[in-house]
């Protein structure tokens, strides 16, 4: 029996699983941790500065030489139940080197936390940036966000939120394999932990929003995803340009859900190098 599109209730857990389409995984994220140690200690950074009360309400923060005239800020994924910032300093080095300051947020977890919570705390992380950059020398005027999966489905739900982006705070993002459907995530095994009922889904689904937004977006997925992620990617894309959202889509040749991030940061590639122009860096 089919339950979404045409995959049965094991297929569609399978489209979601990519650790099942990625045997190597761990050594994706080991390598991760192990890099961003390094950064962290080799890099000067504000550490864990919070933006809320709760524990994970908090962000890190890696500035750029002075004058630093740019500024991104990176959502991690983890299926919005699992890992922290501190993995992805490794983000940063790859941007410092144009004097881009870079910022890397923590945000509630579920299942101790609702989807309604997390997309809150995120937006709440962005108004706090909003108001205290300059407290630590750094200019608000151009601000970009990226996220990777989970993080890119935060970040495109900040895409649709006028006081962010059409007062121009946001000046563009850069969504790594996002989800931006949450339907299919709540008819899978994922919501065992996510608990989102359809309204919650939907409410939380950028794909939906009919908001008009003039952020650019550059929305970039492996080519050797499955077939779900592609699509989430695609149809996002095709929903922000009948909202006359500027949006350009990049499917990635040999990339998957692991690699993009590393991609992300390298300075050969095609991701990198359309980030930075994005960026104008």
């Amino acid at each position: 029996m089919n339950i979404y599109k045409h995959y049965t209730q094991a297929q569609l857990n399978d489209q979601y699983n990519n650790r099942l389409h990625v045997p190597d995984f761990a050594a994706y994220l080991s390598r991760w941790e192990q890099t961003s140690l390094t950064v962290a200690a080799q890099h000067a950074n504000f550490a864990d500065i919070p933006y809320g009360n709760h524990a994970r309400e908090r962000l890190d923060i890696f500035p750029g030489n002075k004058p630093c005239t740019k500024v991104l800020v990176f959502i991690h994924g983890g299926y919005w139940q699992l890992f922290d910032k501190a993995m992805f300093h490794f983000i940063a080095p790859a941007f410092l080197r144009y004097n881009v300051t870079t910022v890397l947020i923590n945000y509630p977890l579920a299942p101790a936390a609702t989807m309604d919570q997390i997309v809150a705390a995120t937006r709440k992380a962005m108004l706090w940036l909003q108001q205290n950059l300059q407290t630590y020398h750094v200019p608000t005027t151009d601000v970009y966000v990226a996220g990777h999966s989970a993080g890119a489905h935060l970040a495109a739900m900040l895409a649709a939120d006028a006081a962010l982006t059409n007062t121009h705070f946001i000046k563009g993002m850069c969504l790594l394999s996002g989800l931006y459907n949450l339907i299919p995530i709540q008819l899978s095994n994922r919501n065992e932990i996510l608990q989102m009922d359809t309204a919650t889904a939907i409410r939380n689904s950028p794909v939906y929003s009919t908001a008009v937004n003039t952020c650019p977006l550059l929305i970039a997925a492996g080519a050797a995803e499955t077939a779900e992620f592609k699509a989430q990617s695609q149809e996002f894309w095709q929903s922000s340009l009948k909202n006359a959202t500027p949006a350009d889509l990049l499917l990635l040749d040999g990339l998957h859900h692991f690699s993009i991030p590393n991609a992300f940061v390298d300075a050969d590639s095609a991701l990198h190098k359309a980030m930075r122009q994005l960026m104008d860096v």
